[in-house]
C-alpha cells in the first residue's frame, strides 16, 4: 500500500488522541493536588506506646477525616525519628493501605480492639501499590519511618494509648 491511499486525516486522529489523553493526565493531576492539605492543618497529638515495660512517646499528626485519611503520609520525603501519623477508625475494621505516592519506606503499626498492637509491616516499599492490611479489625494505623518499630523494640500486644482527636 502506498502513502497515497493512506487517509489524510490519521495524523489529525492520533494528535487529538494524544491532546486527549494529554488533558485526561493533567486534569488527574489537578484533581489529586487539589486534594492535597499542608500537614500543619492536621491535628496532633502525643501516643504513647509500653513496650517492655517502658513507655514511648512519639508526636503524631491525626488523620481524622477520609480526605486527610487518603492523603496520608504521601509527597512526605522526611519524617523525623518519633514522629508519624495516626489513621484513627470510628469503629474496628479491617484496614487496607499502599504506599501509592509515598517516598519513605514506612513502619505500619496496626492497634487492635483492645487498644495494643495486632500486627505491625516493617519497611514497606515506597510507591507500592500492594495492598497492604491489619488482616484483623482494628482501631487505629500508625505509620512511622521505615525500621523505626524495630529500633524502638515494638512487638506485638504492647499497649497504645492516645488522647485528643481520634481518640
Amino acid at each position: 500500500m502506498s502513502n497515497q491511499s493512506r487517509p489524510v486525516h490519521v495524523p489529525l486522529l492520533r494528535w487529538a488522541l494524544g491532546l486527549a489523553l494529554a488533558g485526561a493526565f493533567a486534569a488527574a493531576c489537578l484533581a489529586q493536588s487539589a486534594r492535597i492539605e499542608s500537614l500543619t492543618r492536621f491535628p496532633r497529638t502525643t501516643l504513647e506506646i509500653v513496650a517492655h515495660g517502658h513507655p514511648i512517646r512519639l508526636r503524631v499528626w491525626v488523620a481524622n477525616t477520609p480526605l486527610r485519611q487518603e492523603q496520608g503520609l504521601m509527597f512526605v520525603r522526611d519524617l523525623p525519628q518519633s514522629e508519624g501519623m495516626l489513621f484513627p477508625e470510628a469503629s474496628p475494621q479491617v484496614a487496607q493501605f499502599w504506599m501509592k505516592n509515598t517516598f519513605i519506606p514506612l513502619d505500619m503499626v496496626f492497634v487492635g480492639e483492645d487498644h495494643r498492637i495486632a500486627k505491625i509491616i516493617a519497611k514497606a516499599h515506597p510507591f507500592s501499590l500492594a495492598v497492604l492490611s491489619s488482616g484483623v479489625p482494628v482501631i487505629a494505623v500508625l505509620e512511622i519511618n521505615g525500621g523505626e518499630a524495630q529500633r524502638l523494640k515494638l512487638g506485638v500486644g504492647d499497649k497504645v494509648s492516645w488522647s485528643g482527636p481520634g481518640a
